[in-house]
């Protein structure tokens, strides 16, 4: 190649780095994978069943399980293919304060339960929101709110 080939081609390259092709956002890049959707609630679901098991077998709250739950929570839409991002560190957020949520329930109803002597899935369909947060404001003493607080910051940033 001459020397004009070369400078006109070095031209050209230049003038498409000087002026960047912008394209409209894809808004499917926003959403989340099916997988995603499908799996999140189940894998809450879960960890809040094991927090359940472990909670009910000591005797104490275990609220330290709150941080297994963002991790889940994170790990499960890393695998799911989610983009990173704030959505995804919203839905990691949310998913984490489900399992929370479920596995006072049910540790509340299976305390419940056992002293009236049903099943803890019998006692948790009986059991009612208000008492149920009664229970779960009595049981959870300050470093277990400090254990969940420190969770729900986990699956924020893990989840990113």
């Amino acid at each position: 190649m001459g020397t004009g080939v070369r400078d006109a081609k070095a031209h050209i390259l230049a003038a498409r780095r000087r002026y960047p092709v912008r394209t409209m956002p894809d808004p499917a890049a926003r959403r989340l994978p099916f997988p995603a959707i499908a799996l999140l609630p189940l894998a809450s679901a879960g960890i809040a069943a094991a927090w359940a098991l472990v909670a009910l077998l000591t005797g104490r709250q275990c609220s330290w399980m709150a941080l297994l739950a963002a991790l889940d929570a994170a790990i499960v839409l890393r695998i799911t293919g989610a983009r990173p991002g704030a959505l995804r560190a919203c839905v990691a957020l949310v998913a984490t304060a489900f399992a929370i949520v479920l596995a006072n329930w049910w540790i509340a109803a299976g305390q419940i339960g056992r002293s009236l002597g049903l099943m803890p899935w019998a006692s948790s369909l009986r059991l009612g929101p208000d008492y149920a947060w009664t229970l779960a404001t009595l049981a959870n003493r300050p470093a277990d709110v400090a254990w969940i607080a420190a969770a729900l910051l986990l699956a924020a940033i893990a989840g990113r």
